[in-house]
């Protein structure tokens, strides 16, 4: 418990970094969201397919855990934002991820470009 606790825990360099961002408001429906732009940003769609999109995607810093590897939950985060990507119809309303399963073989390193990485329906793969 005490290690999670310790993994989980900001530094107090981290804290003061986090507590000093200053975000102008959210317009719907004219911009990104903040989170879009910083999960998103960088993300190059390469080819388009009825229910398959191929993207390259170069892994920034920020989306690094502290060992200089893509986080896992920015794995899950490109997962559902690509997936809903592929399932989007329009004209029909969104709807929401609410089962999802992963299987992390390995994670890429920060400044490292993927290759490929594609949804295919239920299946997400990143490499080639």
């Amino acid at each position: 418990m005490e290690k999670a606790k310790a993994f989980l825990e900001l530094t107090q360099g981290e804290s003061d970094r986090v507590s000093s961002l200053a975000f102008p408001p959210h317009r719907l429906g004219t911009e990104c969201s903040f989170y879009e732009y910083y999960s998103l940003r960088g993300i190059r769609v390469d080819r388009i397919e009825p229910g398959q999109v191929f993207c390259t995607f170069k892994v920034p810093p920020r989306l690094t855990d502290r060992e200089g590897k893509l986080a896992s939950g920015a794995i899950a985060n490109l997962v559902d934002e690509v997936g809903g990507a592929v399932v989007y119809v329009e004209g029909l309303p969104m709807n929401v991820s609410v089962d999802m399963s992963i299987s992390f073989l390995s994670s890429a390193k920060a400044g490292v470009s993927t290759p490929h990485f594609s949804y295919l329906f239920d299946d997400f793969i990143i490499g080639s």
